[in-house]
């Protein structure tokens, strides 16, 4: 699955640079959710592999915490690129005669550095208090990787302030964005509904595929962070599947879709 997930977003990234009908702001958008899903798979499937083949399953206490940050990085910069893509769809289907204006390459690079740089500052903002904390007591994370959750409860102290915040600042970067998407998809078919059904037709297909994919992305989040300090047998499966089948799933629904992309790929 991790040869596939690689091979799959590498085949979007290269066919993205190479051919020059897809340098448009939506395929760079495109572009950039591959690269944050090879990474996203990357860090935590590598080190899983690794642990399914040697003994014993450990890690380092630096490499958890490089693990922490790299997670909340790709994480927090693939919502924002969703939000992202989200407005892209908004211009594309609602304002198509001002589209080459408004999503010009000026706010799509903007859009793109913006999710890098709120990925890499909510990430600080959650490592900065964790990694000062005073493990001296339980070393075992029940898990295939450091997720934050799990580590802040080996910390030899009273946690529950760690908790909230960490329930605070991962909260707020998720369901502002989930927020945001909702928002957006609303708008798009309230706005749709009085047009052609050629066009109805079309602004479906666009956001089911959309709806799909953030369905998948943020539903085992929310059902892990729903209970973040309860560990159940069903968050281990939950973590595999939002960092394995994911990564596979967004090229597959978001771009292989395309005629364009087919097409250039073929060629």
């Amino acid at each position: 699955m991790y040869v596939i997930i690689v091979l799959g977003n590498l085949l979007i990234i290269l066919t993205g640079i190479s051919e020059p009908a897809l340098h448009t702001p939506m395929y760079i958008i495109l572009n950039n959710l591959s690269v944050l899903d090879v990474f996203l798979a990357t860090y935590i499937t590598s080190k899983m592999i690794h642990d399914f083949l040697h003994e014993p399953k450990t890690i380092s206490f630096e490499g958890c915490i490089a693990q922490i940050f790299l997670l909340h990085v790709f994480a927090g910069g693939e919502m924002v690129l969703l939000v992202a893509m989200a407005y892209d769809r908004y211009v594309a289907i609602c304002k198509p005669f001002h589209y080459a204006t408004i999503m010009n390459l000026c706010k799509c690079t903007g859009l793109v550095v913006g999710s890098w740089v709120i990925g890499v500052m909510h990430s600080l903002s959650q490592v900065s208090f964790t990694v000062n904390l005073p493990f001296c007591g339980p070393n075992i994370v029940d898990s295939y990787y450091c997720d934050l959750t799990l580590v802040i409860k080996l910390a030899y102290m009273d946690t529950y302030v760690p908790e909230v915040l960490m329930l605070l600042d991962s909260g707020l970067m998720g369901v502002t964005s989930l927020l945001l998407l909702l928002v957006s998809y609303t708008v798009i078919l309230v706005a749709v509904r009085h047009h052609s059904s050629a066009d109805m037709t079309k602004a479906c297909n666009t956001l089911t595929a959309h709806i799909i994919v953030v369905t998948l992305f943020f539903g085992p989040c929310i059902f892990i962070y729903a209970w973040p300090f309860s560990n159940f047998p069903v968050d281990k499966l939950l973590s595999v599947f939002s960092m394995v089948f994911t990564p596979i799933l967004n090229p597959i629904i978001y771009t292989l879709r395309n005629k364009e992309v087919k097409s250039a790929c073929i060629n």
